[in-house]
């Protein structure tokens, strides 16, 4: 049975040993087209200890990234970018990172990806909802979705409260394991986000991380990946 095992170096660590926690594969059907072999040579020529797998709404790729960064001596740390449910507008689900800390998280991971497909699809989307990690997070860490999950959505919508309300109830269900993310990605009001996400997490004690996705791997690859993603819009 294969075994995970994740650790986040403190932030002392993080200048010269990064690794990315968002890599979208051609796994993800919606928007990623590296292919597996190809980012584990590019974590080697960066130097990176570590890589995440963590495609959108499936593991479908995990065997195969876990055999070729094993092989390659990067740390492997299998993870999925999700949709939760948002009740008030279904056609604007809000996101979340998970990355699995051990084969319990990851068979926790499984039992969510799998209701989300058979119990919760919306537009030929699966989406996990907020209820059902009520039951239980062991081995799982979150990160929150920086300005497309439901407190970084929250807090650029203004309401600073309710966002502090929200990112309270998400840290109690992964307690030591929730993370308020950020990216600057060039979205609409980044910095605004940034800030107000970094004043939250002083203020509740929480720890931030940067991510940013990683869904192509050269300059010559975004128009490619642009096709892709125009493609699953109109699925959508």
């Amino acid at each position: 049975m294969v075994k995970f095992c994740l650790k986040l170096l403190p932030v002392h660590h993080a200048a010269t040993h990064f690794r990315h926690l968002r890599l979208h594969s051609e796994y993800s059907i919606a928007d990623g087209i590296v292919r597996i072999p190809e980012a584990i040579i590019a974590a080697r020529q960066d130097a990176m200890p570590a890589l995440a797998l963590t495609d959108l709404n499936n593991v479908f790729g995990m065997v195969k990234f876990y055999q070729a960064a094993r092989t390659g001596g990067i740390k492997p740390i299998i993870g999925c970018d999700v949709f939760i449910s948002n009740e008030a507008e279904r056609d604007k689900p809000y996101r979340l990172l998970l990355l699995c800390q051990s084969n319990v998280g990851y068979l926790r991971l499984c039992d969510l990806l799998t209701r989300a497909y058979l119990e919760n699809q919306y537009r030929g989307r699966p989406e996990m909802r907020k209820q059902w990690l009520r039951d239980g997070t062991d081995g799982l860490l979150a990160l929150s979705g920086a300005h497309l999950g439901e407190v970084g959505t929250t807090l650029l919508n203004g309401n600073q409260a309710t966002a502090r309300q929200l990112a309270c109830d998400w840290a109690a269900m992964f307690p030591g394991r929730y993370y308020l993310e950020v990216q600057r990605t060039g979205y609409a009001r980044e910095e605004f986000h940034v800030r107000e996400t970094v004043r939250l997490a002083a203020e509740l004690a929480l720890p931030v991380v940067a991510t940013h996705t990683v869904q192509f791997l050269t300059i010559d690859d975004f128009k490619a990946h642009e096709a892709r993603v125009c493609i699953a819009k109109a699925m959508y």
